[in-house]
């Protein structure tokens, strides 16, 4: 059996579940339906394999920003990832896809390919393993294949494949005559209604080489800067990072402008099984189940008297009561409150982009900033000083550095942590602290097998993150990184 390479695609902006979702921290890393995240889930869908299926070595394709994360994730959830490619800039789904592809292609030019997005929700396997079956043999034909969902109501918020005829029930893959877009509320009933409409997935199976033939034919101008990026790409402790320089020739387009609405060798597999890509909070609701009154709950949450309503606390110190509540959305994160009637929860976008024009923060980037390394959380912030909780992963390590505006004093609460000031190193342990002087250059560590916690109090007449000179560091990180 050929196996098939999966394509995950991870980048994405974080705007349409915010707060829960930001920019530094989008939804595929978010636990939000489950116990794992949705990378995660991803990353154990497409792997292994059975009788009728079976996956290679997944290519990620992510950005700087999240390279440590995706790995972090997929090796928690069992899953090498073959290889990360980090794009230096979003570009869009079709550079993304292409330079996938050129990178299979130098290995196994006939390889089949499934790319796919890292936030969505699938969970029956097997039904979504039969239908990738069923796809790689019209694959194996030169067919550039892609996948639609049966769609159960008339939703406005996705688009749409129009089949030349109504899906048997088979799952065999059927010639697409049209890509439709989103749809207003009167034609997205009509198109259910007529029975040959499906969700457009955004999920695609092809061999490498015939997607390459396919944007040589149909998007020829993006071909040279993206295969310059892969062929300049440089090695980075295990990432694979695309030049800069050529990438930034690359046209921003999605591969259903540059090269699906133009071919004519399209197929789709029809998916009649559960599926969702957690596109708003609308969709959340209905993978998050309700009692009785259409209400669901998360966290630390109340609802009295309330109907048809979603009610999350993010925060185990953040108590949220709904009193009354009819048709509300209600999320609450330790530094950011979002509530609005379910009915616009397609427009959450909107709030990040007032959010963004008036500089708030919360926008983009949460109270807790998650490293490499670990994660620290802002606690108190004021004029010439801030606290810190700082948590640092088993055996790892901090750079080497310094600053030129603030002192640091170190508290640690929970573990040990092995301490480099200039030329001195020493073991703090619980209940010890340490002063960090201006100027000094120091690293924290955590020779342990257990989470190191400490708290860090700064003072000085700077406290911004880019107050930092690194001198040594395992993570090749700038910085401002």
């Amino acid at each position: 059996m050929q196996s098939i390479t999966p394509v995950i695609l991870c980048g994405g902006s974080g705007t349409r579940l915010w707060p829960l979702s930001r920019k530094g921290y989008p939804k595929q890393f978010v636990r939000i339906t489950g116990e794992e995240s949705l990378l995660q889930a991803c990353a154990r869908r497409l792997s292994g394999g059975n009788d009728a299926v079976a996956f290679a070595d997944p290519v990620v394709v992510s950005n700087a920003d999240f390279r440590f994360m995706v790995t972090e994730q997929m090796l928690e959830a069992g899953v090498d990832p073959g290889a990360v490619l980090i794009e230096p800039e979003a570009r869009n789904t079709a550079p993304a896809v292409l330079a996938a592809a050129l990178h299979v292609a130098a290995t196994d030019p006939e390889a089949l390919m499934l790319v796919a997005p890292s936030d969505h929700v699938i969970p029956d396997t097997g039904a979504f393993h039969a239908a990738v079956a069923k796809g790689a043999e019209a694959a194996r034909d030169g067919r550039l294949v892609t996948f639609g969902i049966a769609p159960t109501h008339p939703e406005t918020g996705y688009g749409y494949l129009e089949l030349g005829a109504a899906p048997d029930g088979s799952g065999t893959p059927v010639p697409l005559r049209a890509f439709v877009e989103k749809p207003d509320a009167q034609t997205a009933q009509t198109m259910l209604e007529a029975a040959n409409y499906l969700w457009n997935a955004g999920i695609f199976l092809f061999s490498a080489q015939d997607i390459i033939a396919a944007f040589d034919a149909h998007a020829p101008d993006l071909v040279p800067p993206v295969a310059q990026a892969v062929e300049a790409a440089r090695a980075d402790l295990g990432f694979l990072r695309l030049d800069p320089e050529a990438w930034a020739q690359a046209d921003s387009i999605s591969i259903d402008f540059a090269v699906m609405e133009r071919a004519d060798n399209l197929s789709v597999v029809p998916y009649a099984h559960h599926w969702s890509d957690l596109g708003s909070w609308a969709a959340v609701k209905q993978e998050s189940g309700a009692d009785e009154n259409g209400v669901s709950l998360a966290g630390p949450a109340t609802a009295i008297d309330c109907e048809n309503s979603l009610i999350r606390s993010e925060s185990d110190g953040v108590q949220v009561v709904g009193l009354g509540l009819k048709d509300t959305l209600v999320v609450a994160m330790p530094d950011a409150v979002l509530v609005t009637d379910m009915s616009r929860t397609q427009d959450v976008g909107e709030v990040v982009k007032t959010l963004r024009a008036r500089g708030v923060a919360q926008a983009d980037s949460f109270a807790r900033d998650h490293r490499p390394w670990g994660y620290f959380e802002t606690l108190a912030l004021s004029d010439r000083f801030q606290v810190k909780r700082i948590v640092v992963k088993p055996g790892a390590a901090l750079s080497l550095q310094s600053h030129v505006h603030r002192a640091e004093h170190w508290v640690v609460v929970s573990g040990t942590a092995k301490v480099t000031i200039n030329d001195e190193v020493t073991l703090v342990s619980e209940n010890q602290s340490v002063y960090v002087p201006l100027g000094a250059v120091h690293r924290m560590e955590n020779p342990g097998k257990v989470p190191m916690t400490l708290i860090e109090v700064q003072t000085g007449s700077y406290l911004g993150e880019d107050d930092i000179i690194r001198y040594e560091d395992v993570y090749a990180r700038d910085n401002d990184g």
